[in-house]
């Protein structure tokens, strides 16, 4: 009886053991064995991407010939209205620059847009993130912005070679100035702990006392130009009640945020063409 209730005790001695050795361990020796430890993970995760897009390649060859029509008509109708859409965005640049030069007002940021796909996620109710398909060997900086066709993914807080890793916007951790759509006065957005039953929220503060919002019309919260590498106007999410805050001065409300957020195949990296001091430093 004593030497099987030895081997029970084995495992669990070891165990803390290790979490002893780890805790003494430097910072930086912590740093880097984690940094190789995302290294080695990573071209399994690329690995596993390529073999279902793959998959899905050969999926698409079974398709009848008539649906394979279907889709491409679909895609010409979207490939032309995509097409005026971009002689319309052409026309309002155009305008922008020549209001700047009329008002001398300094130009606005321009970002690169690198497309990625969404290789593996890492949700739970502390944290939220995505690993992407692409790192250093595009040129990603840490803090990049991360957008979709909803709004706003979240930022990039690691770079490796072949991959990112991403803040989602819902994570409790994330943080960032935002207004409401049609009011320039900065509130406060951060997200929230996640469960994994309801739809991802995050919440607002700081709100006016004079903002009203009902579920019926919510208001829309999006980046403002306080938002750092964010550009104003992206949508975050909408706002369908507030509240009294703890100081009674501001208000607070809870932000439903797009449901495709933990869906995402595909996002897009802002990457500025003049990088920020702090950007270009963490990089």
């Amino acid at each position: 009886m004593a030497k099987l209730r030895l081997d029970r005790l084995k495992p669990l001695v070891a165990l803390a053991a290790f979490l002893f050795l780890w805790w003494i361990l430097p910072a930086a020796v912590k740093s880097f064995t984690r940094l190789n430890l995302s290294e080695f993970h990573a071209p399994a995760w690329l690995i596993t991407d390529k073999i279902d897009q793959l998959s899905n390649f050969w999926a698409a060859r079974n398709h009848s010939k008539i649906e394979l029509l279907e889709a491409g008509r679909d895609l010409a109708r979207t490939n032309a209205r995509y097409q005026i859409l971009a002689q319309r965005y052409q026309n309002l640049e155009k305008e922008i620059e020549r209001l700047e030069s009329l008002l001398d007002l300094p130009p606005q940021q321009e970002y690169h847009h690198e497309i990625a796909r969404v290789v593996r996620r890492d949700l739970n109710a502390w944290w939220q993130e995505i690993i992407i398909r692409k790192g250093r060997d595009y040129e990603i900086p840490i803090g990049a912005a991360v957008i979709f066709s909803g709004g706003i993914v979240g930022r990039v807080i690691e770079v490796n070679a072949y991959s990112s890793r991403v803040e989602l916007i819902s994570s409790p951790r994330f943080r960032m100035a935002a207004s409401f759509d049609g009011d320039s006065r900065p509130v406060v957005y951060q997200g929230r702990i996640q469960s994994g039953f309801v739809a991802p929220r995050g919440e607002v503060s700081d709100v006016p006392q004079d903002l009203m919002t009902t579920s019926r019309k919510p208001l829309s919260l999006v980046s403002n130009q306080l938002g750092g590498t964010f550009p104003a106007g992206l949508k975050i999410g909408t706002v369908p009640w507030l509240a009294p805050g703890s100081t009674g001065i501001f208000q607070t409300g809870a932000v439903e945020l797009d449901k495709r957020l933990h869906e995402l195949k595909e996002v897009t990296v802002l990457i500025p063409l003049i990088l920020p001091e702090n950007v270009a430093h963490a990089n």
